[in-house]
């Protein structure tokens, strides 16, 4: 029988090449969508074309209770649960002192409280079935690294990382593993890079000189998930092109606030 992951986000960007990738590789998938049900459908499609299986369900992250009952949902209809990814995230910046309380609680919402719910929900379905399980959380370089009036943001990632780790030793004993990605600055709708050839757009400051493209975090996501990471659990590996050697948002514009001039060339 197949295996199942459910992808949070898998609507585009780095969700969507997860959600390909996955499938790619023989995976049945649970597509998850917010804002463009058209966009979640073609991604249902292609991976159709792949020859595997895919469902797809709305999920509002800015409910998060209700929102755990979509794994619910995929699980009864896939008739198991193998993997859950979760991508779906939001950023927004501002200055600390006026940032208002209501966005910071969104982003909370989104970016930590939900993916605590899916874990929830996706572990217990997972621990019934008795045959462990992998929960991969994408998190960010800034997981670990500050970004200029990022706080709620950076903040997010930090709670996502931490639940990674905690996560990872108390469920270990039912064999669920949970890793996290941390992408850097990827060609996303996030970074306004949505699609972009990443081969011809130059970013000096980083150590591979350009960004990443969605594929490129979608081949690390699907390897923890595979059985050739068995023995990896706790971790978050960073997909950046070396930003975390770097730190290059402190060398003038943040990258993830939209680098132009001499920090982004077009070829």
């Amino acid at each position: 029988m197949s295996k199942v992951a459910i992808v949070t986000g898998s609507e585009s960007g780095i969700g969507k090449a997860t959600a390909l990738t996955l499938a790619s590789k023989g995976w049945d998938i649970g597509v998850c969508w917010h804002r463009s049900e058209s966009d979640a459908q073609a991604v249902a499609e292609h991976i159709r074309a792949l020859g595997r299986r895919a469902e797809a369900q709305k999920l509002d992250l800015t409910y998060p209770v209700t929102a755990g009952n979509v794994v619910n949902t995929f699980a009864q209809l896939f008739g198991r649960l193998d993997a859950l990814v979760n991508v779906a995230g939001i950023n927004y910046g501002g200055e600390f002192t006026s940032y208002e309380f209501e966005m910071y609680r969104r982003i909370m919402s989104i970016n930590v409280d939900g993916p605590f719910v899916l874990m929830q929900h996706a572990a217990r379905v997972m621990i019934t079935q008795g045959r462990g399980g992998v929960i991969v959380n994408v998190t960010s370089v800034h997981e670990t690294s500050p970004l200029p009036d990022q706080a709620a943001y950076v903040a997010s990632k930090h709670a996502l990382g931490g639940l990674t780790t905690t996560l990872a030793l108390d469920l270990a004993k039912h064999g669920i593993r949970v890793c996290s990605v941390a992408p850097g600055y990827i060609a996303t709708p996030m970074s306004q890079l949505d699609g972009a050839d990443v081969s011809k757009i130059g970013v000096p400051r980083l150590p591979l000189g350009r960004p990443g493209d969605p594929k490129e975090v979608g081949q690390a996501i699907a390897f923890l998930c595979s059985d050739e990471a068995s023995y990896i659990t706790g971790v978050s590996i960073p997909v950046d092109g070396g930003f975390l050697k770097v730190n290059p948002q402190f060398g003038g514009q943040g990258v993830l606030e939209g680098m132009t001039g001499a920090d982004v060339k077009y070829t």
